[in-house]
C-alpha cells in the first residue's frame, strides 16, 4: 500500500552446513554474506577479545597516546572538546571519566548547536586557554577545523584530534590526528563512531602509561580502572550515530548493552528508570535513551546530558534525568509541527524519477532537522536534506539511503564553494550555505546522488528476510531470531512477511501519529500489532477504516517481544501491508 516492492531473496540451500544454527537463521546469515563456519561463529558470538585490534594500527594513535601521557605526568590541565549529539557527548564522557579517574585536572566543552555550531571555534579555544588548559583533545570533531587547530597551536596549546568524520585532502596540523577515515590509515576501522575512536584512545593511553616510570599511586589507579566499564557509553554513541554494527562495532554494542544492563553508570540508571526501560537493547538505546540525551543539545546546550553521564550524585542525576525527559517532550512537539509542514512540501516536490529530496522552511528549529530528514528519507526512499532559513543563511541536516555516501557529497559541495560549512559520514551529514546558493545546492545534490546511483532513481523496495504464516509469529520465533542481535545499521532486524492475517481492529495511539491493533490468524490465534507514523498514510487509513474489519491482509514488518504487566507476548511492528 505504500507503493514499495517487497523483494524476497532466493536462498541456495547448503547440503554441507557444518555449523549448528536454526535453518531460518542460516538463511538470513547467508543473505547477509555470512556463510563460512568461522564467520558465523564470530558473528553469533561477538566479543571484544576476538575483535579488538591493536590501537597502534590506527594512524597517529601512538603519537596521540604519548602526547596525552606527557600531559598526564606533567599534571597539565586537559580540555576535552566534543559535540552536542549522543556520539559527541558519550565520547567526551569516556575521556573525561578516564582522565578524572587517573586524578587529572580535566575540563570539557560542548558547543551549542545554534550559537556556536558544529566543531572547533576560536572563542571556545580562548576560553579554554583562559581556564589554564595546556592540551585540547577533540572527540567526534576537529578533522575539518584546520584554521582553528592552527590558531590553538599559535596560542601555545598542544592539540590531539580524534574524529571519525570524512577529512578533507588537507588535515589539521595537530600534534596528532587520529581518524580511521584518513587516506593513510590502514586499520580498516573506518566504520567506527567517534566514541569508538575515543575508547581506542583510552586503551592506547593506558598502555602508554603502563610503559612509563610511574609512582605507585598512579600505577595502582591505572590497574584498577577497567576501560570495559565505559562500553555502555560506547554502545550508546555507536547506536545513536547509526554506525554499522559489524566487526568491532558489533562487539562494542553487544558487550556495551550487557554493561548498560548492569546499570553501573548512575546517570544512565536513573534515565533508564525515567524512560521505563527494563532491559537494555539497541531499540531502547536508540529510541528511548538516545532521544532524551539528544534533546538538550537540540533545544539548547548538551551540557545537562553530559553532566548526567558524569555525575556521582543521585539527587543531581534525578534532577537532570527529569530535565532531559521534559526537554524531549518539548522536542517532540516542535518536531511534529515541523514534520507536518515538511511532509506537505516534500509531497509537492517529490517528482517521479527524482534521486534526492531537499526541503527548507523559514525559522524552523534547527535542532530537529536531522530527525525530520530521517523520517522523510524513510517515507520517500530518497537521500534527504532538511534545512531552516534565517538571517540570510540556511542550516540543515541530511540522512541517506544505502548506496549513497552523503558525507562525501557534502564535502564535494563544500570544496565547490556552494556550502560555507559541512561534514558528516555516509549515512548522515550537516551543512550551512548562504540563502542565495539554495538552488545551486539542490542541483548539486541531485546530480551527485544520481552519479552515485549510476543515473538510476532509487528503487522503492523492501528486502524481505522470510515469509511465514501469521500463526508462526510466536515467542519461539523471536527467541530463534535473537541470536542475530544486536540489530542496527549494517545488521538490520529481520524483515518478515506474514500471510493469512485477518484484521480485527485498529486504533490511534500516542501522539496521534501511531496506531495499534490486532489481527487473527487462520488457526484462531490473535497477534497484536503497532504501526509507528502510519496515521495519515494509505496503510493507516485502511487499518483504521471499520469497513475493512475481517479483511484478510498480508503484513510486512518486524516481530518483537512485548512485555506489559508481567505478561510477555509477540507483537508485530507493521511497516506496510498488502491485500490478501
Amino acid at each position: 500500500m505504500l507503493g514499495r516492492t517487497w523483494v524476497v531473496d532466493a536462498y541456495e540451500d547448503s547440503e554441507n552446513s557444518t555449523y549448528a544454527t536454526d535453518r531460518l537463521v542460516e538463511k538470513i546469515l547467508s543473505r547477509r554474506g555470512i556463510t563460512s563456519p568461522d564467520d558465523v561463529e564470530h558473528f553469533l558470538n561477538p566479543s571484544i577479545k576476538n575483535n579488538m585490534p591493536d590501537p597502534s594500527t590506527m594512524r597517529d594513535m601512538d603519537v596521540a597516546a604519548r602526547v596525552i601521557a606527557d600531559a598526564v605526568l606533567a599534571h597539565d590541565k586537559i580540555a576535552i572538546y566534543g559535540d552536542y549529539d549522543v556520539d559527541g557527548i558519550t565520547s567526551t564522557a569516556v575521556l573525561v571519566k578516564y582522565l578524572r579517574a587517573l586524578g587529572c585536572d580535566v575540563t570539557w566543552h560542548l558547543p551549542t548547536r545554534e550559537g556556536e555550531g558544529y566543531g572547533l571555534n576560536t572563542s571556545a579555544i580562548d576560553d579554554i586557554i583562559a581556564g589554564g588548559a595546556k592540551l585540547i583533545i577533540t572527540v567526534d570533531c576537529g578533522i575539518s577545523g584546520i584554521d582553528e587547530v592552527a590558531y590553538a597551536k599559535s596560542r601555545g596549546l598542544k592539540i590531539v584530534v580524534t574524529d571519525h568524520h570524512s577529512p578533507d585532502e588537507t588535515l589539521p596540523a595537530g600534534d596528532a590526528v587520529v581518524n580511521p577515515k584518513r587516506a593513510d590509515d590502514t586499520s580498516g576501522l573506518s566504520y567506527m563512531a567517534g566514541v569508538g575512536v575515543a575508547f581506542m584512545t583510552v586503551v592506547a593511553l593506558r598502555r602508554e602509561l603502563r610503559g612509563r616510570d610511574l609512582n605507585a599511586d598512579l600505577r595502582e589507579k591505572i590497574d584498577n580502572i577497567n576501560p570495559s566499564s565505559y562500553l555502555d557509553l560506547v554502545a550508546l554513541g555507536t547506536i545513536c550515530d547509526t554506525m554499522p554494527l559489524v566487526g568491532l562495532n558489533r562487539a562494542f554494542v553487544a558487550t556495551g548493552l550487557q554493561v548498560l544492563d548492569r546499570r553501573q553508570n548512575l546517570g544512565l540508571r536513573v534515565l533508564m528508570d525515567v524512560a521505563e526501560i527494563k532491559h537494555a537493547s539497541v531499540y531502547s538505546a536508540g529510541f528511548a535513551l538516545g532521544p532524551r540525551l539528544n534533546a538538550a543539545g537540540r533545544l539548547d546546550s548538551a551540557a545537562p546530558a553530559l553532566e548526567l553521564l558524569l555525575t556521582d550524585n543521585s539527587l543531581v542525576a534525578s534532577d537532570l534525568a527529569h530535565q532531559l525527559n521534559d526537554m524531549n517532550r518539548e522536542r517532540i512537539d516542535i518536531q511534529n509541527a515541523i514534520m507536518a509542514r515538511a511532509t506537505e512540501m516534500a509531497d509537492r516536490c517529490c517528482e517521479s524519477g527524482k534521486c534526492s529530496l531537499f526541503v527548507c522552511g523559514d525559522g524552523w528549529h534547527g535542532g530537529v532537522m536531522g530527525i525530520i530528514a530521517g523520517r522523510l528519507k524513510d517515507r520517500y526512499c530518497l537521500p534527504t536534506c532538511v534545512a531552516t532559513k534565517s538571517d540570510g543563511m540556511i542550516n540543515g541536516s541530511g540522512r541517506s539511503i544505502a548506496g549513497v555516501d552523503l558525507g562525501h557529497i557534502i564535502h564535494m559541495a563544500l570544496a565547490a564553494g556552494i556550502l560555507s560549512e559541512g561534514g558528516g559520514h555516509a549515512a548522515a551529514a550537516g551543512f550551512s550555505l548562504p540563502e542565495g546558493n539554495e538552488n545551486a545546492f539542490c542541483e548539486f545534490l541531485e546530480s551527485a546522488v544520481r552519479e552515485q546511483l549510476n543515473g538510476q532513481a532509487p528503487e522503492r523496495e523492501t528486502l524481505v528476510d522470510a515469509e511465514i504464516d501469521a500463526a508462526g509469529a510466536t515467542l519461539d520465533l523471536i527467541e530463534k531470531l535473537s541470536v542475530l542481535e544486536p540489530f542496527g545499521q549494517g545488521n538490520p532486524e529481520p524483515t518478515l512477511v506474514l500471510h493469512g492475517a485477518r484484521l480485527r481492529y485498529a486504533t490511534v495511539m500516542g501522539n496521534g501519529s501511531h496506531l495499534r491493533g490486532n489481527v487473527s490468524t487462520m488457526q484462531g490465534n490473535n497477534l497484536a500489532f503497532v504501526g509507528f507514523n502510519l496515521v495519515g498514510t494509505p496503510v493507516g487509513n485502511f487499518l483504521l477504516d471499520d469497513a475493512n474489519t475481517n479483511t484478510t491482509i498480508t503484513l510486512l514488518g518486524k516481530l518483537k517481544k512485548n512485555e506489559y504487566n508481567g505478561h510477555v507476548s509477540p507483537q508485530f511492528m507493521i511497516e506496510d501491508i498488502a491485500l490478501g
